[in-house]
């Protein structure tokens, strides 16, 4: 008879321990579901706001009012929504109308020409900006700057 070699019992066991006590110390720092799931709320509510500003543009041209600097029009929601060159104007409430968003889920700080849109609750480096189009034929932007005053295109998890 061969002798049969392996590992013992007690063997796979302090292995098993050694890769669980890893595990729970060393994913937490790899993984970071919260951030990343607030990133993607946030990509969520721009994705929103683009689309929204799609319809509004088409509505302000079918109208012959995409020229304009300021006006508003109604997009069938029952209120008309103040618009800029045919995109959605940089006020919360303007964003509020064309989007559906929840006020109790979402927070709209207003500045000149532009609005800050961040998540309640969420870290203040978790947030990107909506500046309404600023000529005949400019596009609205989506940025996001942060405090320290290095611009990225958007937050990332570790922001959030």
């Amino acid at each position: 008879m061969q002798k049969q070699q392996g590992f013992t019992l007690i063997e796979l066991v302090v292995v098993i321990i050694i890769l669980g006590i890893l595990a729970v110390t060393a994913a937490p720092k790899f993984i970071n579901l919260q951030g990343d799931a607030r990133v993607s709320t946030l990509q969520g509510i721009k994705a929103a706001i683009q689309g929204a500003n799609t319809l509004v543009y088409s509505k302000a041209a079918l109208a012959g009012e995409e020229k304009q600097a300021a006006t508003d029009i109604n997009i069938g929601t029952g209120q008309n929504i103040d618009i800029v060159y045919g995109y959605i104007a940089a006020t919360s409430d303007a964003i509020v109308e064309a989007t559906d968003i929840s006020l109790t889920e979402w927070t709209l700080v207003e500045a000149t020409g532009e609005v800050k849109i961040s998540q309640n609750g969420a870290p203040d480096t978790c947030y990107f900006i909506y500046k309404a189009a600023e000529d005949e034929g400019k596009l609205p932007t989506y940025s996001y700057d942060l405090p320290a005053g290095a611009a990225k295109a958007f937050p990332e998890p570790e922001d959030c």
